[in-house]
């Protein structure tokens, strides 16, 4: 347990750090007043952006902050209005609708100067509520600023994205929140400093960890964890095991359904398609460790053998098969280890799309082709009329021809008479069923001519 003293000295640096008796969280209080006292993000405000010009010389636009949770977006709405000498007023999508909209339009009408109106989790707005800002954002009534965790392309309409500047927000370096670490450690002023708080390098890596590039993550941790540093000659201490008590098992960032969960899926098949079994095999590892259902992946590697392996390798779609079943019948986390095999099988298996392009193709011409009619001598002939009709004439069964291969043969609609839509690679099996078919195909141009 901490020293009462100390736990008196925390909740007053608590309330010395607020203005007045309400307690402020320390993300909150640590958040940035100047684009100096900003980490990260250096791509929008570094020197030369076109963000921190705008800001410096201030003019203000409206747009869109996209990014993860932690990284600055709220930060920098405030900013604009800070930099550009704006009124500044807020509203969260959770809670306002149509009528809170309206009186904030109202407002900017009735008092000259620029309004900027922030709206947090912009994209939790229906389209019809969106419409709403158009007009006001068209003629300038006032500066639309949105933040949003999901792709604004998704999420927002078409016309007012148009209108808007979309920035995008990554997730914090591990530089960056060592940096904003030590800022909070050394102030004084509004952080952590007068504690002289002493972290282990095994303490410190455990917190950049756990935050997982989240700011407000890392200083929410760090603030909890204070309370239980234990006072030395020099200061205050953090012991490991109370910081990883407070940290428990952090949750990653992984949206499933959203843009992170599709992101990594992409990476995941993109890193196989390279044959790359390392990259496969940390993808996969991320997508479980952020909580996405195996079940999901056995399926999509099972897409992955019949799309990117084909016949270069059929034993692909086997494996991937077994694996999946496997999962099923053994569960997490025995049954995991099975789709890792498959993953890294295919991973370093000879690679073919032709099947995929061949159907895909084959699909093209069938909807461009329209309702072809069966060749005769391909159709089926049970009936006596059918047979009077001429179904089945003159068919040849291939198993009666030498080789099984009855060359001349056609098996196309008369339009597609010479259509190919399966090339083979030359890679893996493929290889000798490349040079099958080159064979037949020469036999039965043969015949043809002969004929």
């Amino acid at each position: 347990m901490p020293e009462p003293d100390f736990v008196d000295q925390i909740l007053a640096d608590q309330a010395s750090r607020s203005a007045g008796d309400a307690y402020r969280p320390l993300a909150e209080v640590m958040r940035p007043r100047t684009l100096e006292e900003f980490v990260g993000q250096s791509h929008l405000i570094g020197p030369g952006s076109v963000l921190r010009e705008a800001l410096v010389g201030g003019h203000v636009h409206s747009m869109v902050l996209w990014g993860p949770p932690g990284t600055g977006k709220t930060t920098l709405a405030r900013m604009v209005a800070t930099y550009c000498d704006t009124r500044f007023q807020v509203l969260s999508a959770v809670t306002a609708g149509v009528k809170e909209v309206r009186e904030v339009v109202a407002q900017a009408k009735a008092i000259p100067g620029k309004l900027v109106l922030f709206v947090d989790e912009v994209h939790r707005f229906n389209k019809a509520q969106q419409d709403g800002f158009l007009p006001h954002v068209e003629d300038g009534t006032l500066v639309l600023i949105g933040a949003t965790t999901e792709n604004p392309a998704f999420e927002l309409n078409n016309a007012l994205l148009s209108r808007l500047r979309v920035y995008v927000l990554k997730v914090l370096a591990r530089e960056d929140l060592q940096l904003l670490l030590e800022n909070v450690l050394s102030d004084c002023e509004r952080g952590l400093g007068k504690l002289n708080l002493t972290l282990s390098d095994y303490a410190r890596d455990c917190l950049l960890g756990a935050a997982d590039g989240d700011a407000r993550r890392l200083l929410n941790f760090l603030e909890i964890a204070a309370q239980f540093a234990t006072v030395t000659d020099s200061g205050h201490a953090l012991a490991d095991e109370a910081l990883a008590e407070v940290i428990g098992t952090p949750l990653r960032r992984f949206d499933k359904g959203g843009d992170l969960f599709y992101d990594q899926i992409s990476a995941l098949h993109k890193s196989m398609r390279g044959t790359d079994p390392d990259a496969v095999l940390y993808w996969f590892a991320r997508m479980l460790d952020g909580g996405c259902d195996p079940r999901y992946i056995a399926r999509r590697v099972i897409r992955m053998a019949s799309e990117d392996v084909g016949n270069a390798d059929p034993r692909a779609l086997n494996l991937a098969l077994d694996a999946a079943l496997t999962y099923e019948r053994l569960g997490s986390p025995e049954g995991e280890l099975a789709i890792a095999q498959a993953l890294v099988y295919l991973a370093c298996a000879p690679k073919s799309n032709a099947v995929y392009k061949g159907f895909n193709a084959a699909m093209k011409a069938a909807c461009e082709a329209g309702t072809q009619e069966v060749p005769l001598h391909l159709r089926n002939a049970p009936t006596r009329l059918a047979r009077e009709l001429g179904h089945g004439d003159n068919y040849r069964y291939a198993h009666d021809e030498p080789g099984a291969y009855a060359s001349g043969e056609t098996y196309l609609p008369d339009a597609l008479q010479g259509r190919r839509f399966y090339h083979p690679v030359e890679r893996g099996l493929e290889i000798k069923i490349r040079e099958k078919l080159a064979r037949l195909r020469g036999q039965a141009s043969k015949a043809s001519d002969d004929d």
